[in-house]
C-alpha cells in the first residue's frame, strides 16, 4: 500500500512539472516562440529536456524490471533465450538471402552510399527479408489458429 502511495505522489509531481512547463509555453506570444531563439530556449527547451529524461527513465526502468523478472523466474529466462535464439537464426537466414547490389534512382544513377557491396545495402535487404520471414510465419500461425477455431466449433 505504501508503494502505491509513493507512486501516486511521484506521478502527481511529474504531472505538475509537465503542466507548469506546458502552461509557460502558452504564456508566451506565438510569434515570439516561432521567431525568437531566446524565447524558444526559455520555454520550449525545458519541456523537451523534461520529456527526454522521462522517456529515457521509462525505457531504463522497463528494461531493468524485465531483466529482474527474467532473473527471478529461470523458466521464463529459458523460454526468452530460446525465442531470441530462434529470432537470431531467422536473422542469419535473412542476411544470407539479402543482396548488396547497387541502389539506383529513377534515372539509373547509383545513389550516394548505395554502391554495390555497401554494408548498408546488405542490412537494408536483411531487414526487408527478416520482415517478410516473420510476417509469413505470423500469417501461417494466424491461419492455423483460425482453422483450429473453426474445427472446434
Amino acid at each position: 500500500m505504501k508503494s502505491n502511495k509513493i507512486l501516486s505522489i511521484l506521478i502527481a509531481v511529474i504531472a505538475l512539472i509537465g503542466a507548469f512547463l506546458f502552461i509557460r509555453i502558452f504564456m508566451e506570444d506565438a510569434d515570439a516562440i516561432e521567431n525568437d531563439v531566446a524565447v524558444q530556449n526559455k520555454v520550449i527547451s525545458p519541456i523537451i529536456y523534461f520529456s527526454t529524461i522521462l522517456l529515457y527513465a521509462s525505457v531504463a526502468i522497463t528494461v531493468l524490471l524485465s531483466l529482474w523478472s527474467l532473473i527471478m523466474n529461470p523458466q521464463n529466462l529459458k523460454k526468452t533465450l530460446l525465442g531470441l535464439g530462434v529470432l537470431g537464426v531467422f536473422l542469419i537466414v535473412a542476411y544470407f538471402m539479402a543482396d548488396s547490389n547497387a541502389v539506383l534512382d529513377t534515372q539509373g544513377v547509383v545513389l550516394e552510399g548505395g554502391e554495390a557491396g555497401a554494408t548498408s545495402n546488405q542490412w537494408v535487404g536483411t531487414g526487408i527479408w527478416y520482415s517478410i520471414l516473420l510476417g509469413g510465419i505470423a500469417s501461417l500461425f494466424f491461419v492455423y489458429d483460425l482453422l483450429k477455431g473453426l474445427i472446434k466449433s
